[in-house]
């Protein structure tokens, strides 16, 4: 267990903040990979990549949006049309679904605006704390920690929390990193995710935060084979 309970809280808090800066140094592209214009197309665009990939959701929405560009037209939309244009990303009838109610909430309850608070946002159909901080952050510049599986997998490791409950994680790593840096946190932790730090095979040994990490050993330590193991950003959306 990589978490260690009589770590300190200062020592744990420096650790972190000593790691957070370092992804910032290895992952400066850190970035939100959904395409979006607007608050509407990202709250859309987050609600349909659950099981599938951002590059997938890019495939599909401009078709969407070309077609439903606003609330008041999505709500409206026939129901076989949104489902063929959705059917690339899985789970398409239920997905088809959630974006049809969450655009008629909008209409009926927020005069067809993407509200801009999380006790709002999580009241939609098909939005939680991880869609909503996806939200915030990206579309509000209000700080928010999206903890997807890259992010609950990588803090764990990092022995940073021993949560597996994502609202309860959110809640320690909230503790440990600055406010201001919630949301470019999340991204370069989910970029390490794809790209260093996968979930079978860890490239240990090519790894920036190696010497500050309890679970270094978990994958190859040799730098030569952990390196072949390193995604390049045009390859690491595959997961």
């Amino acid at each position: 267990m990589p978490f260690d309970p009589d770590e300190t809280p200062l020592a744990r808090t420096r650790r972190a903040r000593r790691m957070a800066r370092e992804l910032a140094v290895i992952h400066p592209d850190a970035h939100c990979e959904l395409d979006f214009t607007n608050a509407f197309e990202l709250l859309v665009a987050t609600v349909l990549s659950a099981q599938t990939t951002d590059k997938t959701v890019n495939k599909v929405t401009p078709a969407l949006f070309a077609r439903y560009p606003d609330p008041v037209a999505l709500a409206a939309a026939d129901r076989a049309e949104v489902e063929e244009i959705l059917k690339p990303t899985g789970f398409f009838r239920a997905k088809a679904n959630s974006v049809l109610g969450l655009a008629q909430a909008l209409v009926e309850r927020f005069d067809g605006e993407v509200p801009g608070r999380m006790a709002d946002l999580v009241t939609l159909p098909g939005v939680g704390r991880k869609t909503a901080n996806v939200v915030l952050g990206n579309a509000f510049d209000v700080p928010g920690l999206t903890v997807d599986t890259h992010f609950g997998r990588l803090v764990r490791r990092f022995g940073w929390t021993a949560e597996e409950d994502p609202v309860k994680v959110e809640a320690e790593i909230a503790e440990l990193v600055p406010k201001r840096d919630w949301t470019m946190f999340s991204h370069r932790v989910i970029f390490h995710g794809r790209r260093v730090c996968h979930a079978k095979k860890a490239a240990c040994g090519a790894c920036g935060l190696a010497r500050w990490c309890p679970s270094y050993g978990i994958g190859p330590t040799d730098p030569e084979l952990a390196l072949k193991l390193v995604k390049t950003p045009a390859a690491s959306d595959t997961e």
